[in-house]
């Protein structure tokens, strides 16, 4: 099925409303794709689980491959140095509709990757205090990994500026990539002590369409789900990429409930496992969420077990510790990153800090 013009319109209008604040570019053309029954209708004609932000990034893939097009000025992703002006629009209209047929079957054939590199610093304290808890060393398991970038992260550097002009550092010191993440205290909270070496002695990932990195055609699939505005972003994805494929980690196809036992056996059983989803819940039918739950349970039962997530609450972190209704997505548009460890009959969880999309800010909750 498809959804029809109507409703591609509507998407794309409030897919320019997401965007304002962050993407000038993509505010920019969402909008004015809204208005356009040619170019909305490339949305409307795709499958109904397209979305604009595919649309958007089969039109950078598009724009990568033809670098000579003046379109390409307009990516700062691609080394452009336009800002949105008068021509931004009608170039990429033309451009689109000339690649119409190209567009088309990306939008049937491809889906939306997003492995932000930055989001390992969202997630590092909470791993960290994970690998604390267990003693030391663990085996490191994500579910809904893409590409594995956040399976890497304790290769990366960390500098965490918190208000007051105090830093707070972590990792090894000499990187190829390093991160930056600004963190402030909410009231009565304590910054976390953070250490300067995790150590996963082994890890892997699961995901429905996993990306090898190695392949410059899905690496390349993969910066151009980055918004095409943000640079910075892709810098980090393709260092922290090309730092992967050193030591690339293993990579199971499949979804959380099907391969998690397949993804599992590459682990070693005697090693204390951390379980990392990363806005991977909330994608997950509710049935698969609810089974894949259970399995952590019962999975606690058998080996120490931590999850940790960086989640929506209503998706992640309330499935184990209920009535924080405070830390709900609706209220803010910030996602909960939680600490949940399997203890005998039950879970010991707690709301470490609110983060924010791709990793560049948090609110630090825990005292």
């Amino acid at each position: 099925m498809t959804i029809g013009l109507a409703e591609a319109k509507r998407r794309l209008d409030e897919f320019a409303g997401s965007a304002a604040g962050e993407s000038p570019l993509y505010e920019h053309l969402a909008s004015r794709a809204a208005e356009d029954d040619e170019v909305a209708g490339l949305l409307a004609a795709a499958p109904e689980e397209a979305s604009p932000a595919l649309l958007f990034a089969v039109a950078h893939r598009l724009v990568q491959a033809d670098p000579i097009h003046p379109l390409y000025r307009y990516y700062p992703a691609l080394g452009g140095s336009y800002g949105v002006d008068d021509e931004t629009w009608p170039l990429f209209r033309e451009f689109l509709l000339a690649h119409a047929g190209e567009a088309a079957g990306m939008l049937a054939s491809r889906s939306l990757a997003n492995n932000e590199v930055r989001r390992a610093a969202s997630v590092f304290p909470a791993v960290a205090m994970a690998a604390k808890q267990a003693g030391g060393k663990i085996a490191l398991l994500e579910v809904g990994t893409a590409g594995g970038l956040l399976l890497g992260m304790d290769k990366f550097a960390y500098r965490y500026q918190c208000d007051g002009g105090e830093q707070l550092v972590a990792g090894p010191a000499k990187a190829a990539v390093g991160l930056h993440c600004a963190l402030d205290l909410a009231p009565g909270a304590v910054l976390p002590k953070l250490p300067k070496k995790l150590t996963v002695v082994a890890r892997a990932g699961l995901d429905p369409r996993p990306l090898d990195l190695s392949d410059e055609d899905e690496l390349a699939w993969l910066e151009a789900c980055v918004w095409g505005d943000q640079p910075d972003r892709v810098r980090l994805l393709r260092a922290a990429a090309l730092a992967q494929r050193k030591s690339p980690p293993q990579i199971v196809a499949g979804d959380a409930i099907g391969a998690f036992d397949e993804a599992l056996a590459l682990l070693p059983a005697d090693v204390p496992l951390v379980v990392l989803t990363c806005r991977t819940m909330g994608h997950m039918p509710d049935a698969d969420r609810g089974e894949f739950l259970s399995r952590l349970s019962a999975l606690g039962e058998s080996r120490p077990l931590w999850w940790v997530m960086d989640e929506t609450y209503e998706h992640g972190l309330s499935a184990v510790l209920p009535g924080r209704d405070e830390l709900a997505f609706a209220n803010d548009g910030q996602t909960t990153l939680g600490l949940a460890r399997r203890a005998s009959g039950g879970w010991d969880a707690v709301a470490l800090a609110r983060t924010t999309r791709y990793g560049a800010r948090m609110t630090w909750l825990a005292a």
